[in-house]
C-alpha cells in the first residue's frame, strides 16, 4: 500500500502531497532582520560589550543571548516577558539564536531585574559602536540633534510616575535626543513625570558632544529643541562650544 508521503498529483508531477510539515513558523521574516544584524556585527558587539551586574558563575542563558532575544521578540510584537514561554521552541527564533529552546519568562524578568545604572551605560556604548560601523560606509556631513520629550502614560503607582501637568495625564517624561534627518534615536532618559521638559538636559546631551566633538571632528553639528529647551540649548551650546 502506497504511503500519503510517497503521493505524487497525476495532473502535475511537480507537486507531492504528505502530512510532513516539519517545523512550521509565522515569524519567517525575522531571518531577514537576523541577516542584516549579522552584516553590521551587532551580534558580535553586544557579545563583547554587554553584560550585567551577574554573581552567577554560569548561566545556561547568556545575557546577550536574552537580550537578542529581547530585541526579536519586540520587532515581532511580543512585547511581555510572557511571550517567550509560547516561543519555545519556535525554529526562526531558535535558529536566529543558536540554541534548542529560548529563555524563559522567569529566566528574562531576572535578567531584566539585574539591569542597573551600569547597563544603561553598555546601551549607549554599544549604539555609539553602531553608529561606528554605520559611519564607516556612509558618513553624513551633518547631523541635527534634535532634542524632546514625551509621555510614557502609566496606570498604577510605580515608581516615579506622576502627574504632568503638560499632558494631563500619569506617566513618566522621558528625555529623548534624535537625529533629526534620519530620526533615529541617539539617547534617551527615563524620568519621573513630573519633571521639566529639559531638565538635566546638559548632563544629558555630554556623552553625545563628547562623542561627535571627538569620533567625528569634521561632522557639523546642529542642535534643535522646541520652546521647552531654548534657555537648555543655548546652555548646551556655551559648555560644549567654548
Amino acid at each position: 500500500m502506497q504511503s500519503i508521503n510517497d503521493t505524487i498529483l497525476d495532473s502535475n508531477r511537480k507537486f507531492r502531497v504528505n502530512f510532513d510539515g516539519g517545523d512550521l513558523s509565522s515569524d519567517a521574516g525575522l531571518l531577514l532582520l537576523n541577516e542584516f544584524v549579522s552584516k553590521m556585527d551587532f551580534d558580535i558587539t553586544l557579545r563583547e560589550t554587554f553584560q550585567t551586574n551577574d554573581t552567577a558563575k554560569w548561566r545556561w542563558h547568556t545575557d546577550n543571548q536574552n537580550l537578542m532575544q529581547m530585541i526579536f521578540q519586540i520587532f515581532s510584537a511580543y512585547f511581555t516577558d510572557d511571550c517567550a514561554d509560547e516561543l519555545t521552541e519556535d525554529p526562526v527564533f531558535t535558529a536566529i539564536l543558536g540554541k534548542p529552546f529560548l529563555a524563559s519568562q522567569p529566566t528574562l524578568s531576572r535578567f531584566h531585574n539585574r539591569m542597573d545604572g551600569d547597563t544603561l551605560e553598555q546601551f549607549y556604548e554599544i549604539g555609539r559602536a553602531f553608529r561606528r560601523t554605520i559611519y564607516s560606509n556612509s558618513k553624513p556631513p551633518m547631523v541635527l540633534l534634535d532634542l524632546d520629550s514625551t509621555l510614557l502614560e502609566t496606570y498604577g503607582k510605580q515608581e516615579g510616575e506622576a502627574f504632568n501637568f503638560h499632558y494631563s495625564a500619569h506617566g513618566y517624561h522621558p528625555l529623548l535626543c534624535y537625529d533629526g534627518m534620519t530620526r533615529d534615536l541617539l539617547r534617551a532618559k527615563l524620568r519621573k513625570g513630573s519633571d521639566y521638559s529639559s531638565k538635566d538636559v546638559c548632563e544629558f546631551m555630554q556623552p553625545l558632544f563628547d562623542e561627535y566633538l571627538n569620533d567625528y571632528p569634521d561632522i557639523s553639528l546642529l542642535l534643535r529643541g522646541d520652546s521647552g529647551f531654548g534657555a537648555a540649548c543655548y546652555a548646551v551650546y556655551r559648555a560644549f562650544t567654548a
